[in-house]
């Protein structure tokens, strides 16, 4: 009794999308206006100025870096232009927010490169359960970018999809 089993998943046309490998590699480095402030309130542009003069910026180099303020004060909108002048030639990234939010920013800038034609006319799982913090604002941004010339889009696990969408 030689009955052979096949694997339906492997041989279906099934391309998998795990957007995990698009969560950022680099390291968020976190600038914090707070730091910054005078009795924690109030910028004081004279002494802001010179602080800047004295950061140690090498801890920023070939990172990407979070800038915000923690503190419940008014910042100038100049003041966060005047920090990413320091920081943007010697940082790989410079973008407004928290470190998770600046993650979920570059995660969506990296699924933005999606290589579409390699999803042309698939059948695309769009790889649910994962190890990071891949958020819903990510599934979205793959759904937009793949429904205009995806075949079908399901979401899950090969052997167990919702389905998402369907070309007609």
């Amino acid at each position: 009794m030689d009955e052979v089993i096949n694997n339906k998943v492997s041989e279906s046309a099934l391309v998998t999308l795990n957007l995990e490998q698009f969560f950022p590699s680099e390291e968020i480095a976190l600038f914090d206006m707070k730091d910054y402030l005078f009795m924690g309130l109030i910028l004081k542009e004279k002494e802001f100025r010179e602080s800047l003069k004295t950061i140690d910026l090498n801890q920023y180099t070939k990172k990407s870096v979070a800038v915000t303020c923690s503190a419940d004060a008014v910042i100038p909108i100049w003041a966060y232009m005047l920090v990413a002048s320091y920081l943007q030639p010697v940082a790989s990234e410079v973008a407004f927010g928290t470190v998770e939010e600046v993650t979920n920013q570059l995660l969506l800038k990296n699924i933005g490169q999606i290589n579409l034609i390699d999803y042309t006319d698939k059948r695309v799982v769009i790889k649910g359960c994962g190890e990071l913090p891949v958020g819903e604002s990510a599934y979205l941004e793959a759904t937009k970018l793949l429904r205009p010339i995806a075949k079908s889009i399901m979401y899950g696990e090969p052997c167990s999809t919702v389905p998402i969408y369907k070309k007609k």
